[in-house]
């Protein structure tokens, strides 16, 4: 019988990486091969159906089965008979927290028509939730002005591209949403949730001219990157929700994702029997008791997320004072 999983994280090395992850979030960093602690870590994957990355149930009558296997093997139990009849055995979301001790670089990702051409791929359509962010950090989304295709390039080639970006100033419980073709980076000082499209297909538009410990820069994708970017001006580019206590909030619906922030020091029961998807539960403040029918109890603090197999009919939320979760399913 299915029950309410968790998995074990995978740590991401990255050279833009801090170690929020493990003072804020307190995960400790698994050695390297050379048998040392990372020294620091960009991401980690939560819940993650990407190949050579599947997850790993860390808890219950599970434990050490891989995502993909118990796809597989529950198919429409686990993710419902929409999501399997829509994505059969590829699982549809990944869940990641970052720690961007410096500016992560300038990109963009495919959307699902061009990702498939090209790489066989889902595209990536992602939002991020702030989880924490120094005094001034700032993040790019989107274009500040309506950008024709060639002034794009002649910005990337003349090193002006950041003169054309939208840049905000990034405070705990922001949330940003953004569509595969936006070009995005996020900026030193920020630790958030990100919740997207399962992908890992990222486009690198311009690396700050950084170089890695052995003095080499990294790939970039600018001419990849032409024909998946969209130019257009939106203006607004933070998604407004309401922030209410003891009310579900909804902050984000996509044709890939509904994801709704969760801010309660009430227990709370949570019926899911009319969403035909599983659920996830990513708890970005507080601490809480995940209780399900058959008598499953799993805990839960920061940093820490839950897959709610759709299988399960309802759920009681029962925060230890306090809780903030988001809460996303496929629609």
């Amino acid at each position: 019988m299915l029950y309410p999983l968790t998995f074990t994280p995978q740590f991401k090395d990255k050279i833009w990486g801090g170690h929020k992850i493990k003072t804020i979030l307190g995960k400790d960093f698994p050695t390297g091969p050379d048998g040392q602690p990372l020294p620091n870590c960009g991401e980690t994957w939560e819940i993650s159906g990407v190949p050579g990355n599947i997850s790993v149930v860390k808890e219950g009558a599970l434990v050490g089965e891989n995502l993909q296997a118990i796809l597989e093997k529950f198919k429409e139990e686990l993710v419902g008979k929409h999501v399997y009849e829509t994505y059969g055995n590829e699982f549809p979301l990944l869940v990641k927290f970052i720690d961007a001790n410096d500016d992560l670089s300038i990109q963009v990702h495919p959307n699902d028509e061009l990702a498939r051409a090209r790489h066989n791929s889902f595209g990536k359509t992602e939002m991020w939730y702030i989880l924490q962010a120094d005094e001034g950090a700032k993040l790019n989304s989107g274009f500040n002005r309506e950008v024709t295709k060639d002034e794009y390039v002649k910005a990337v080639a003349d090193n002006t591209l950041p003169e054309i970006l939208n840049i905000e100033e990034a405070k705990p419980g922001d949330v940003f949403f953004l569509p595969a073709g936006r070009v995005h980076y996020i900026g030193k000082g920020l630790l958030l949730a990100e919740i997207q499209q399962t992908s890992d297909i990222t486009y690198r538009i311009y690396d700050f001219d950084r170089k890695d410990d052995k003095g080499q820069t990294r790939e970039l994708h600018t001419e990849q990157a032409v024909d998946a970017i969209d130019y257009h001006y939106y203006g607004d580019y933070k998604t407004s929700y309401d922030h209410k206590r003891n009310e579900g909030v909804n902050a984000v619906k996509s044709d890939y994702f509904v994801t709704n922030v969760l801010d309660f020091d009430q227990e709370v029961m949570h019926d899911y029997t009319h969403l035909d998807s599983f659920v996830i539960l990513v708890c970005v403040d507080g601490s809480l008791t995940i209780q399900a029918t058959g008598g499953y109890s799993v805990p839960l603090k920061k940093g820490e997320c839950a897959l709610i197999p759709a299988s399960t009919p309802s759920v009681t939320l029962v925060p230890n004072g306090h809780m903030t979760l988001l809460e996303s399913y496929v629609p």
